[in-house]
C-alpha cells in the first residue's frame, strides 16, 4: 500500500511540474534556468549549457565526485544537422519526474522543443539518481530543407579520405547528436564495438585505442576519452544497434580529434521525418570519470542499471527451451509439454519456454509449406494448435504453476509490409497474457532495415508492455538479421544472445564462456541468456580436447551463472545423470540476485578452453569471484581483480571445487586461486575485512 501511495504522489507531483517552469528537484538530481544558462545534475556530475534558444552548447562540465572541473573550448551548438545554420528559437522547456513502473525506477527529464526553419527539434535530457551520466534523446518533425544528412556518395568519397577529414570539415557534412569539446592535446581513447547477428560472428567485442591527434572517424557503440595530463576523463555511449544493423549509418559513430569528440550517424535522415509526428534519432549518454579504467566502467554500469527495473521473480530465471535439441517443434503438444515440466521442476528451472510449433499457423522451420508472409490473412495463427493443445495451454499453465515453473511463449511479429500488422501482433500477445497469463516471450525473427520497421516494433513492445502494467519480459533474439542489440530498445528485458547446437558440432563451452567474458565488461551480463546444452547428444559429431563431452555438466552451467542460465534442450533427452545438477541449481537460486546486484566485470585471461579466466561480481563490501580453470597443467594462477592493492579478504566456495581461505591482494590486485583439475571451476562469495 505505501509503495502504491508513493507511485501516486509522483505521478501528481509529475503532473504539476509538467506545466512549471524550472527549478526542480528529485532526490539527488535537479534542473536549474538562470536566465542563458541552464544547469542539470546530481551528486556524482554537473553540466552547464548556454541555452541557446534551446539549441544547447556545452559550456563546462563538473565531475562532483573529484571536484575536477572542464571549461568548453567551442561557442558551436552541441547538435548541428547539415543545412540548419539559421538560429533556433524556443518553444517551451519543463521538467518533470517520470514515474516509477514494475519495469523502471523514476528518474528526472528536462525537455526543450526549439525550432530551426520549419524543423522543430525536441531534446529530452534524462537524470539519474546517483549516477554520473547525462542521457539524452532527440525527436524531429516538420518539414525539411532536403539538405541530405544521408548522402551516400558523400560517405563513399570523401568520408573514406583521411585527408579530408582531418581537415575538420567531415562534421559540418552529417548529423552530430552529442559534442564534446575540451582542452589539451594528451587524449587517449578506447573505442568498443559490441556486434550482434551471432548466427554469423563468434568474435563479438573489438576494442580499438588511439592517441587523439587530427580529426578522425572512429566505429563503435563506446567511447572512452581519458586526458593524461589530468588523470580525467568522460565517455560516451551511442544507444543504437551496432554498426552492422544502424540505420542511414555513415560507416562511423565518433569524429574526435584532440578532447574533441562528435557523436555522428542519427540513423534517420530527413526522409524519415514528417509533420505531423515526432521522429526518433539514436540516443547518447556522456559520463565523467577519474584515472582508471575501473572508474569508468562502473559510471557506465550503474547507468545500464537503472534502465529497467529488476524484479526478482520475473526477471531473474533459469529457463527451459526445447529448440536447442533440434526437435524444431516436432513434439510440441500437451501431453509432451507436460512431462517437460515435470523433468523440469526435478532439474530445477524455473522458467520454461515453448518455441515454435505452438500455435496454429506453421512457420517455414518447423514444415515446408509453413511461412511468415502475410501472417494475419488466417486469424488464428497464434492461437495454439487445437490438435497438439485441444485445450489450450490451460494445463499446460495449470502445471507450471503447481510446479513453480512459469510458462513462456515464442512468437515471431509479421514483417509484411514493414510491420504494418503491429497492432494485431500487439493484441495476439496480450491476448495470450489475458487468456493464459503468459508474460515472457521470446520475440524472434525480427528485420529491421527502415525507420518504419524499427518503430513499429517497438510500439508493438511498448503497447504490450503498457497494457500488461509494465509486467512482462520480452527475450530479445539478436542472432540473425538487423535487430535492436546491446545497447538500443534495451528496457523491456533481456537478450537471447546465440543459436548453438551439437547437432551442427558448433557448441563449444569455451565458446560460450568467451563471448560472455568478452561483453561482460561493457554490458550487464543479467541481461543475456547464456546456453548450456546436453553434453551426451552428438558426440560423433566432434573429434577435438574441447568437446562438450570432456566437461562436467555442472561446469557448463556455471558457464552461464553470471548471466540468465538457458537450458537449451529436451528434458527427456538427459540421462538420469544430469538430475545430479539439481542441488546446484538449488544453491545456485539462493544466490542468484545477489549474484547479478554486483557491477560483473570480467577477470582472468580470455577464456581460450586453456586459460585461467573468470568473473568478479562487485558489490558493497563485499562479492563474488567465478573462477574457470579451463584445460591447462596449471594448479595455481594468479588472477588479477578489481579489488585495490592491500584489500584483506575473506573468501568462502559457494559451489564447484575450490575451498575457503583469506588473502590479501598483492601490489597488483591479484589472488592466487588454487583448483585440482583441469575444466573445473570454483564460485566464491568474499568479504573484505579490511
Amino acid at each position: 500500500m505505501n509503495s502504491r501511495k508513493h507511485l501516486l504522489s509522483l505521478i501528481i507531483w509529475s503532473a504539476v511540474h509538467l506545466i512549471s517552469a524550472t527549478p526542480l528537484n528529485y532526490r539527488d538530481c535537479y534542473v536549474l534556468q538562470n536566465g542563458d544558462s541552464l544547469v542539470v545534475g546530481n551528486t556524482c556530475i554537473r553540466r552547464v549549457y548556454e541555452l541557446n534558444n534551446g539549441n544547447l552548447i556545452t559550456r563546462s562540465l563538473h565531475n562532483e565526485m573529484s571536484g575536477f572541473s572542464w571549461e568548453s573550448q567551442t561557442t558551436t551548438p552541441d547538435l548541428t544537422l547539415p543545412g540548419y545554420n539559421n538560429p533556433a528559437s524556443l518553444i517551451s522547456l519543463k521538467s518533470y519526474v517520470v514515474p516509477e513502473t514494475m519495469s523502471q525506477e523514476s528518474y528526472l527529464e528536462t525537455e526543450i522543443i526549439f525550432q530551426i526553419d520549419q524543423l522543430f527539434i525536441k531534446q529530452i535530457i534524462r537524470l539519474y539518481p546517483e549516477t554520473p551520466v547525462v542521457g539524452n534523446d532527440f525527436y524531429f518533425k516538420g518539414k525539411s530543407q532536403n539538405s541530405r544528412w544521408y548522402d551516400k556518395q558523400f560517405f563513399a568519397d570523401q568520408l573514406t579520405d583521411v585527408r579530408f577529414v582531418a581537415t575538420g570539415k567531415a562534421s559540418s557534412k552529417m548529423p552530430v547528436l552529442e559534442s564534446i569539446h575540451l582542452g589539451g592535446k594528451h587524449w587517449q581513447y578506447k573505442i568498443v564495438s559490441q556486434y550482434e547477428m551471432t548466427d554469423h560472428l563468434n568474435s563479438l567485442v573489438t576494442v580499438e585505442e588511439h592517441q587523439a591527434y587530427h580529426p578522425r572517424l572512429y566505429k563503435g557503440n563506446l567511447l572512452f576519452a581519458l586526458n593524461n595530463e589530468k588523470e580525467e576523463g568522460f565517455f560516451l555511449l551511442k544507444e543504437s544497434p551496432s554498426s552492422l544493423a544502424q540505420l542511414k549509418y555513415t560507416n562511423a559513430d565518433f569524429l574526435a580529434s584532440y578532447g574533441n569528440v562528435r557523436i555522428i550517424s542519427s540513423g534517420i535522415d530527413e526522409d524519415d521525418i514528417s509533420a505531423d509526428k515526432w521522429t526518433s534519432s539514436y540516443s547518447t549518454v556522456l559520463g565523467l570519470f577519474s584515472k582508471s579504467e575501473y572508474n569508468a566502467l562502473l559510471g557506465l554500469k550503474k547507468y545500464q542499471s537503472r534502465i529497467r527495473k529488476v524484479i526478482p521473480d520475473r526477471d531473474e530465471m533459469i529457463m527451459m527451451n526445447t529448440w536447442g535439441d533440434r526437435g524444431v517443434g516436432k513434439r510440441i503438444n500437451e501431453a509432451y509439454i507436460l512431462r517437460e515440466l515435470e523433468l523440469c521442476h526435478q532439474l530445477g528451472v524455473t522458467h520454461f519456454q515453448i518455441d515454435d510449433g505452438w500455435q496454429t499457423g506453421k512457420s517455414p522451420a518447423t514444415t515446408q509449406s509453413g511461412s511468415f508472409d502475410n501472417i494475419w490473412e488466417r486469424s488464428d495463427y497464434w492461437k495454439p494448435d487445437p490438435t497438439n493443445f485441444p485445450n489450450g495451454l490451460k494445463y499446460v499453465v495449470k502445471k507450471g504453476k503447481v510446479l513453480g515453473i512459469e510458462v513462456c511463449i515464442w512468437f515471431n511479429p509479421s514483417y509484411t509490409n514493414n510491420y504494418i500488422d503491429w497492432k494485431r501482433d500487439a493484441e495476439a500477445l496480450i491476448y495470450l497474457n489475458q487468456q493464459y497469463g503468459i508474460r515472457t516471450f521470446k520475440i524472434d525473427g525480427l528485420r529491421i532495415h527502415n525507420k518504419i520497421s524499427e518503430e513499429r516494433v517497438d510500439s508493438l513492445l511498448s503497447t504490450v508492455a503498457k497494457a500488461l502494467s509494465y509486467d512482462v519480459v520480452f527475450n530479445l533474439d539478436v542472432t540473425a538479421d538487423k535487430r535492436f542489440g546491446f545497447h538500443f530498445k534495451n528496457k523491456y528485458g533481456n537478450i537471447f544472445l546465440e543459436n548453438r547446437y551439437t547437432d551442427f558440432g558448433n557448441y563449444y563451452p569455451y565458446w560460450s564462456l568467451r563471448n560472455l567474458w568478452s561483453l561482460s565488461k561493457y554490458v550487464p551480463t543479467r541481461n543475456l541468456q547464456i546456453e548450456f546444452l546436453n553434453k551426451w547428444r552428438n558426440r560423433e559429431k566432434y573429434n577435438d580436447p574441447f568437446a562438450p563431452e570432456h566437461y562436467d555438466f555442472e561446469y557448463l552451467f556455471a558457464i552461464t551463472m553470471m548471466a540468465q542460465p538457458l537450458a537449451w534442450m529436451e528434458a527427456q533427452n538427459l540421462p538420469e545423470e544430469a538430475f545430479g545438477l539439481s542441488p546446484v541449481i538449488k544453491i545456485y537460486r539462493e544466490i542468484q540476485s545477489d549474484l547479478h546486484n554486483g557491477y560483473i566485470l570480467p577477470i582472468g585471461d580470455i577464456p581460450s578452453g586453456r586459460s585461467w579466466t573468470g568473473f568478479q561480481s562487485i558489490n558493497n563490501g563485499y562479492g563474488y569471484f567465478l573462477i574457470f580453470r579451463e584445460n591447462n597443467e596449471e594448479y595455481t594462477a594468479a588472477i588479477e581483480t578489481w579489488l585495490k592493492p592491500g584489500t584483506a579478504v575473506k573468501i568462502k566456495k559457494i559451489l564447484g571445487k575450490g575451498e575457503d581461505f583469506q588473502t590479501i591482494t598483492d601490489e597488483n590486485s591479484q589472488i592466487i586461486f588454487k583448483l585440482a583439475a583441469a575444466n573445473s571451476y570454483s564460485l566464491y562469495k568474499y568479504k573484505i575485512i579490511q
